[in-house]
C-alpha cells in the first residue's frame, strides 16, 4: 500500500511508568488493596477508579498526598510508613499510573475507558447492601453504583464542586448519580424524571453516560482548576532613574535603589 507523501507524525511510545493499567494490573491492585488489614477500609479497585475521576474533576488540583490516604482507608487513616514494603510501594505505582492515564486521556480525548464490572446474574435480584428494605436494583445500576459510588466518596472529602455557583455542573452531577440510590422523596422524583426522560436500556449506555458526564465536569471545572491568579504591586515600579520614594531628592538608583 503507497503511502502519502506527508504522513502525519507517529507519537512516541509512552515510558512504561506513564502507561495506563492492564487487566491482569488492575486485577493486581484490587487484591493489594484487598490485603490491607483491619481496621482499615480500603476501596476496592472499583470505587478506586472512581475516586480518581472524582478527584480529577475538581476545581481545584489536588496534592496526591491529600486524596492517597482515603484510597487506603475510608477515614484517612495512613497505610505504610516512611519505608513502605514492596506491597505498598507496588499499590502506590499502580494507583499513580492509573491517575496519570485518566488525567491524560480526558485532557486529550474528553473521555477514558472506565473500569466497569459486569454483575453476575445470579445477584440480580440484590438490594443495595445498606438498604435491605429497598427495591432490588437492575443489572445495570448495579454495576454502574461502585464506580459512581467512589467518584461520591471523592466529592464528599473535596466538596469544592458542590460550592460551584454553576447550573451546569449541578445538573451534570444529578445525571451522574442517578446510579446511586435516591435518598429523600426530592431524589427519587429527580430520579423517577431522568428515568422517564432520558431512559438508559443497557449497560453500554449507561457506560456512555458515565463518561460522558466526567468529561463534561472535567471541562467546566478545567478553567478553574488551572487559574492562575495574576501577581498585582502594591505599588507603581520605581525606575532606577525616577526620585527615591523616600522623599531624599536623590535619584532611586543612588538612594534605597543602590544596592538592587
Amino acid at each position: 500500500m503507497a503511502l502519502p507523501e506527508s504522513a502525519p507524525p507517529s507519537r512516541p511510545p509512552l515510558a512504561a511508568s506513564a502507561q495506563d493499567l492492564s487487566d491482569a494490573e488492575f486485577a493486581e491492585l484490587d487484591e493489594l488493596l484487598a490485603g490491607i488489614p483491619e481496621p482499615l477500609e480500603p476501596l476496592d479497585a472499583v470505587m478506586l477508579d472512581g475516586f480518581l475521576a472524582g478527584v480529577i474533576v475538581q476545581p481545584e488540583l489536588i496534592a496526591t498526598e491529600r486524596w492517597l490516604p482515603h484510597v487506603f482507608d475510608a477515614g484517612g487513616h495512613r497505610w505504610g510508613e516512611a519505608e513502605p514494603t514492596p506491597e505498598q510501594a507496588r499499590a502506590r505505582e499502580l494507583i499513580a499510573r492509573r491517575h496519570t492515564a485518566m488525567n491524560r486521556s480526558l485532557a486529550e480525548f474528553g473521555g477514558f475507558d472506565p473500569l466497569i464490572l459486569e454483575p453476575a446474574e445470579a445477584d440480580e435480584s440484590t438490594p443495595p447492601p445498606d438498604r435491605p428494605e429497598a427495591p432490588a436494583l437492575d443489572a445495570t445500576t448495579r454495576a454502574i453504583l461502585p464506580w459512581v459510588a467512589g467518584f461520591e466518596f471523592a466529592a464528599s472529602i473535596f466538596p469544592a464542586m458542590y460550592e460551584l455557583d454553576d447550573d451546569a455542573v449541578a445538573t451534570t452531577l444529578t445525571r451522574l448519580y442517578r446510579f446511586l440510590p435516591a435518598e429523600g422523596d426530592e431524589e427519587e422524583a429527580t430520579a423517577a424524571l431522568l428515568a422517564r426522560e432520558h431512559p438508559i436500556a443497557t449497560l453500554d449506555a449507561a457506560i456512555e453516560e458515565v463518561v460522558a458526564c466526567v468529561g463534561e465536569l472535567y471541562d467546566l471545572t478545567a478553567p478553574l482548576r488551572y487559574q492562575v491568579e495574576a501577581v498585582r504591586r502594591a505599588a507603581p515600579k520605581v525606575g532606577r532613574n525616577d526620585p527615591c520614594p523616600c522623599g531624599s531628592g536623590r535619584k532611586f538608583k543612588v538612594c534605597h535603589g543602590a544596592g538592587a
